[in-house]
């Protein structure tokens, strides 16, 4: 099936997207359903961007996510945070599994102005931990708040920045901006506003073992990592659909036996956007 077929069926079954972009044989297309705005929030799939920074560093031998995170940020974590803060490692927080029972700091659906602090590095090292570290997978925001600290420690940028330099300049993105927390970092679990058509970039990156246009930006062995243990890139189907999801319906998926990349923006509902998938994963 080609892009344009897919287009069509989604135009015939009244599915509501804003953009959609395809990557397939190392070219990329890119089609506007509705007249918007050139960037959207991608919400959750910013934390596939910062678990390739996270990735970027590790190539560059400048962090082992085996170790602990206050390897790195010790003189970040409060003298009165949990003990456990000293021996949870990057890797726990890359799978949600720091000890919280509880997700927070999620400013797609909170109130921020209501926020107890304007330090939100200080509000997740004192919230409680109930679990031992990687006992208990906890899907929370404030995981990848802390990643986006973390890329600051260790590169010596905020994480927009270090991902603009490493990873958005050499795939050629065109614009993109991050929402920051009050000390001005990026939030880093959702917040990003780029176009579908760079988001797209991305999975194909991963599609392509770490290439782009013949060039390496990341190694295979992080791409096999990152996979193989789910940092943020989950299997979609038994037909070997990878991809991950952000809230309202956005979708960034690759397929290696097929060889293809597509992405997507909207503000839908979860039915149509299963649906859309399963076409997808059966027919493309």
């Amino acid at each position: 099936m080609t892009f344009d077929v897919l287009i069509s069926e989604i135009e015939r079954s009244n599915i509501q997207l804003y953009s959609m972009a395809y990557y397939c044989h190392g070219q990329l297309k890119e089609h506007h359903f509705q007249k918007t705005g050139n960037c959207h929030d991608c919400y959750s799939i910013a934390k596939t961007f910062i678990m390739t920074a996270i990735g970027l560093l590790n190539d560059d031998h400048l962090l082992d996510i085996k170790k602990p995170l206050s390897f790195y940020m010790s003189m970040l974590i409060p003298k009165d945070a949990d003990p456990a803060w000293r021996i949870i490692t990057i890797e726990n927080i890359l799978t949600h599994k720091i000890g919280f029972n509880e997700g927070f700091l999620d400013i797609d659906v909170e109130d921020a102005s209501q926020y107890p602090t304007d330090d939100y590095l200080d509000m997740v090292f004192h919230h409680p931990l109930k679990y031992l570290p990687g006992q208990h997978f906890q899907y929370s925001d404030a995981a990848f708040y802390l990643l986006s600290r973390l890329i600051t420690c260790v590169s010596g940028e905020r994480a927009d920045d270090f991902l603009n330099r490493r990873l958005f300049q050499p795939l050629g993105f065109r614009e993109f901006a991050w929402s920051h927390c009050p000390y001005n970092y990026p939030i880093g679990a959702t917040g990003l506003y780029i176009s579908t058509a760079d988001m797209v970039k991305l999975a194909a990156l991963y599609l392509e073992n770490g290439l782009w246009n013949g060039r390496r930006i990341l190694s295979e062995n992080w791409i096999q990592k990152a996979i193989g243990n789910e940092y943020e890139l989950h299997v979609k189907s038994a037909n070997g659909l990878i991809g991950k999801g952000g809230m309202y319906g956005q979708m960034m998926l690759f397929n290696y036996q097929k060889d293809y990349a597509v992405a997507w923006n909207t503000h839908s509902h979860s039915e149509p956007i299963k649906r859309l998938i399963d076409f997808i994963d059966n027919n493309l």
